[in-house]
């Protein structure tokens, strides 16, 4: 119940910091009407409800240059178990050598419960090969999550790809989820 409250209020926040940007001042009051005029404040979500847009997901910090995140709908109808079906169909497509270049040491999925709770994690390794791992990771792959939550309904699915480690991934975590992306693009869904 807090984090949904919690939620609703940064929504506000994010309607009044919207609303107000190009504004030199602007009272709290006039920010509230001026949300209130425009519809902005449907951004607030109701604290009891889960059902839509899946929402539970950290977002990475600003400027990150380790971590993604995005939403991806399902198409108009589908259920949940079919989201759930179509996305485990593309996560076990991913090649365990990896692709373009990244997630040679393979990658598990440690955590599986879309089907109960909508949520999984995927651990992705690196080869552990080339000069930053040698370097800096004791010749260890880099490890990095992937979290995935899946709406109520079945309508979305957000993911977060994140390294654990070091301020840059060279790319990695978006090369990840655009293969995903495809793969889910091709079932249907708006990625």
């Amino acid at each position: 119940m807090m984090m949904n409250r919690s939620l609703a209020l940064f929504a506000v926040l994010a309607a009044v910091a919207t609303v107000t940007s190009g504004y030199s001042t602007t009272s709290r009051r006039k920010a509230f009407a001026k949300i209130a005029t425009t519809g902005a404040a449907a951004l607030v979500v109701s604290g009891s409800s889960n059902i839509g847009v899946a929402n539970a997901l950290e977002m990475c910090p600003v400027k990150s240059e380790n971590c993604v995140t995005t939403t991806w709908t399902a198409p108009s109808g589908m259920s949940k178990a079919d989201a759930a079906s179509a996305l485990k169909d593309a996560l076990n497509a991913y090649p365990q050598e990896g692709q373009g270049d990244v997630d040679g040491g393979g990658w598990t999925l440690v955590e599986d419960n879309l089907s109960s709770a909508g949520t999984a994690r995927v651990e992705y390794r690196s080869s552990g090969k080339k000069f930053f791992a040698k370097a800096f990771n004791g010749g260890k792959p880099f490890v990095d999550d992937l979290n995935i939550e899946l709406a109520n309904d079945g309508s979305s699915i957000q993911l977060r790809s994140a390294s654990r480690i070091g301020e840059s991934d060279f790319g990695v975590n978006t090369k990840r989820i655009e293969y995903l992306a495809a793969a889910m693009k091709a079932k249907g869904f708006g990625v």
